[in-house]
């Protein structure tokens, strides 16, 4: 179990066996010397999978996507020096999106900084403010009451980054030579005392009580807003961006909340509400072109809004809340600012879950029925003009998807264009599927490393994206010899940015193919050969369909759709105000 080779094998063994007591199942570890110790010490950890990957950025975002998947720390590992920089994208997006990692730099010593030392830079507090909590680790040592401080900050650091809201906990740990497990004499007497059971028998895997139970129904009182929202018939709920580990009972609450209060469900694609239609007999999934109607926006305004989780995509609904400025109530139990419309809201920082037991029914109301009718006869339309499309106009991938995947498909949704695709054209069924994405910080970088992390023994599963963001990360594609499952990648291929085609700086040419959409002529079949990952081009939508019907078990696979990025620009400028204007 532990390695008595040398003080640092002691060191680094024990900190891989509590981890693995906590709960710990992956380490992600990057090539490097400083390093030796903790990687040694997962490799040799029984119970946990250790995953060698070479380049740290792609590391990072995958070590992201196995923590999303699976809702527990992933431990991230490398050597001193900018390697660790490579890991601040991931980090930051961590943060954001509230994903629990613990990331372990190793450091030169003390006596080996500011001396010129090879790969040696200021890892103090490297990543700023965005973990949860940073420590340097003191230098190994063998003294029995060291390494229970070892022990006890490494179970502080597990609790961290889960609670009171999951994210990053920075470790920075140095090591003196000898990095390698060379036999020191000097940890014989510590292996004839050492006592392993007794030593982690404090040690725990189980969920300590949140600090933020939420909401209690003892705390209720006539004042409360549960009671003010019964009071109003035009209210809607938000279920915005969310990730839930239980989505069926994420769900099922958010439909009990508008069943009792006879509220319409405005619901973003990437929120597995879509998916579980069966549940809310009240779901809108058009909201986006329904608001564009000046005529509907107006008859359709709210008197509250209560927002779960962060508001969607649209910026045409995000306007018209600035707009009408209804009283929003965001359901929450994180610590974070999650209003960037500044308008008149209050954070509840409790769960929906919660809520959706203490809530009595009322009657329906005419505003839910306007609601429902809008969306039957808008949602109609898009499906129809959808169904006739023959071209391929990529934002008929997203609808397209969400009728032919199988059902409880993982599906990562790249930024930019495709997230923008699901918002509008997403049709809601009963397939379960889970949408995964990186919406923290809203960057390409990493992205498919994190949908490899996602699918990584996991369902067969699906990456929606754009080529650029593809070819951002190629990197990723070095994961395939270590990538346990199968993924998927719908490409969509516009040679460019086709959001920049949405802006106004798309009127501007030059600068704008050059500097902005800048297309990079990458012929897709080839690079996939260098990685060696199928590729196919497709043809059709029904070639699409076909291929997506049964999904493979294992490897990596890239359906390519070459599309018209400036035709598909335009299609949605003419077309998408004219669904909820022209249909009804």
């Amino acid at each position: 179990m532990l390695d008595f080779s040398n003080t640092n094998t002691v060191w680094g063994s024990i900190l891989a066996e509590t981890f693995k007591r906590l709960g710990l199942t992956t380490a992600v570890i990057c090539p490097g010397s400083r390093s030796t110790p903790l990687t040694i010490a997962f490799a040799q950890t029984h119970g946990v999978e250790a995953i060698p990957i070479l380049d740290e950025r792609s590391a990072a975002f995958f070590a992201l996507g196995i923590a999303r998947q699976t809702g527990l720390p992933v431990v991230l590992v490398c050597t001193s020096g900018t390697a660790a920089a490579n890991f601040y994208p991931a980090i930051i997006e961590a943060r954001e999106s509230r994903v629990p990692l613990i990331v372990l730099t190793a450091d030169r010593p003390p006596e080996l900084r500011d001396c010129r030392s090879g790969q040696t830079i200021n890892q103090t507090k490297l990543y700023g403010t965005y973990p949860n909590w940073y420590a340097e680790l003191a230098l190994p040592s063998l003294d029995i009451e060291m390494l229970a401080y070892l022990r006890q900050t490494l179970i502080y650091a597990w609790e961290r980054s889960r609670y009171p809201v999951p994210g990053v906990v920075h470790l920075n740990i140095p090591f003196r030579d000898p990095l390698a497990p060379i036999p020191d004499t000097a940890t014989k007497l510590l292996q004839s005392q050492f006592q392993p059971e007794e030593f982690f028998s404090g040690i725990t895997n189980s969920s300590p009580l949140t600090p933020h139970p939420g909401l209690r129904p003892a705390s209720l009182t006539p004042l409360t807003p549960l009671q003010e929202w019964q009071q109003h018939n035009q209210g809607i709920i938000i279920a915005g961006l969310a990730q839930p580990q239980q989505p069926r009972e994420y769900c099922g609450a958010i439909a009990q909340l508008a069943k009792t209060l006879k509220f319409p469900v405005l619901a973003e694609a990437l929120s597995p509400v879509r998916n579980y239609a069966d549940l809310n007999p009240y779901l809108i999934s058009i909201y986006d072109l329904i608001v564009r109607n000046p005529q509907l926006a107006q008859q359709l305004q709210p008197e509250i809004v209560i927002q779960i989780g962060e508001l969607p995509t649209s910026k045409d609904l995000r306007h018209w809340l600035s707009v009408t400025q209804p009283q929003r109530w965001i359901v929450d139990p994180c610590d974070h600012n999650l209003d960037p419309l500044h308008g008149k809201t209050i954070h509840l920082r409790t769960t929906v879950e919660q809520l959706a037991q203490l809530i009595e029914p009322k009657a329906s109301t005419t505003y839910l029925q306007l609601w429902c009718d809008v969306e039957t006869k808008v949602r109609s339309a898009c499906d129809r003009t959808m169904a006739e499309i023959d071209h391929l106009f990529e934002g008929k991938a997203a609808w397209l998807l969400s009728q032919v995947l199988p059902p409880e498909t993982p599906l990562f949704i790249a930024n930019s264009m495709p997230v923008r695709d699901m918002e509008f054209f997403w049709k809601p069924s009963n397939s379960n599927i889970r949408p995964f994405f990186n919406r923290g910080a809203n960057g390409i970088d990493g992205t498919l490393s994190t949908a490899l992390g996602v699918a990584h023994r996991n369902q067969s599963s699906v990456l929606l994206t754009g080529d650029l963001t593809l070819l951002h990360d190629t990197n990723g594609f070095l994961i395939n010899n270590k990538f346990i499952g199968h993924l998927t990648i719908v490409l969509i291929n516009n040679n460019g940015g086709g959001i920049f085609e949405m802006l106004p700086i798309s009127k501007f040419e030059p600068p704008f193919e050059k500097f902005f959409a800048t297309p990079q002529n990458i012929d897709f079949a080839q690079l996939c050969a260098t990685y060696n990952v199928e590729h196919e081009l497709i043809q059709s939508w029904e070639h699409l369909q076909q291929k997506l019907n049964s999904l493979p078990i294992t490897g990596i696979r890239v359906l390519e759709l070459k599309t018209d990025r400036k035709a598909d620009a335009k299609w949605r400028k003419d077309n998408l105000g004219k669904l909820a204007t022209e249909h009804l």
